[in-house]
């Protein structure tokens, strides 16, 4: 009796086998690599040119951000100072340390040090740092408590998963613009009025995160029916419930400044 199938048939099972095998290989590394630390730079802390400490500077001195990073509240990018900036007190203070020759020799020849970059985004994000530190956001938010860091390292994974969870959530990370800088503020806890208080903040600051009019009358209109809010949000979100009969696409959303949208 001839053979229905061809004589290489009988490898198919095999290759099929090994092709799934690699797959799973490939989807399983992939997932490792660009899920874990390393992929997010979360612990990276490079060895600088010179030897800064941070936890001297901001948090036993309480020298402010803005002393050295005179451009985070005004441009897009924070700059790194300038040697300049640290003579100002280095030509009285530990003048001849030799920790600092790198410093004094920059200064002189005008040649910048060469600092190690830490924080990145990829190049396709744009991230502008006024207007976040004018709405709100604490450094702390995006670097971890550099007031504490002998030597800086890179605390958060500034992955897109990490810029929506602030985006959806603002009233959970803004603060109020006069405590930006201070890096031991807390979030006021217990009475609720001051828990309201704190979910006011990004409409009193004028702050537009994805909760727009427009966001919500495409994600209103998509749903049929959307039973609640959660109650820190029913009076004070652009977003307003209005509760109907309990049937079926009878709870509907109306906008303070367009008319209510159909069930």
């Amino acid at each position: 009796m001839a053979n229905i199938f061809p004589k290489w048939a009988n490898t198919v099972p095999v290759k099929v086998i090994i092709a799934i095998l690699l797959i799973k290989t490939a989807v399983v590394l992939g997932v490792t690599y660009y899920c874990t630390p390393k992929y997010t730079r979360v612990g990276y802390a490079p060895v600088q040119p010179v030897g800064f400490s941070h936890e001297l500077h901001s948090g036993q001195l309480e020298i402010d951000c803005r002393y050295c990073h005179t451009y985070v509240d005004r441009a897009g990018h924070s700059n790194i100072p300038g040697t300049n900036v640290c003579m100002s007190c280095h030509s009285m203070v530990r003048k001849d340390d030799p920790q600092l020759a790198l410093v004094r020799e920059s200064y002189e020849s005008g040649e910048p040090i060469p600092w190690v970059r830490i924080h990145k985004v990829p190049d396709y994000v744009y991230f502008n740092h006024s207007v976040h530190v004018n709405r709100g956001v604490s450094c702390v938010e995006c670097h971890g408590r550099v007031d504490q860091m002998e030597v800086v390292h890179h605390d958060k994974p500034l992955s897109m998963g990490f810029c929506l969870e602030c985006h959806r959530n603002p009233e959970d990370y803004i603060r109020p613009v006069e405590e930006v800088y201070n890096l031991d503020w807390e979030r006021p806890t217990g009475a609720e009025a001051e828990k309201n208080q704190s979910r006011q903040v990004p409409y009193q600051t004028n702050y537009s995160p994805p909760h727009n009019t427009d966001y919500l009358a495409n994600v209103a209109g998509y749903y049929e029916t959307v039973k609640w809010l959660p109650a820190s949000r029913q009076s004070d979100h652009p977003l307003q419930q209005q509760p109907l009969p309990t049937e079926r696409g009878a709870h509907r959303f109306s906008l303070r400044s367009m008319p209510p949208l159909p069930t």
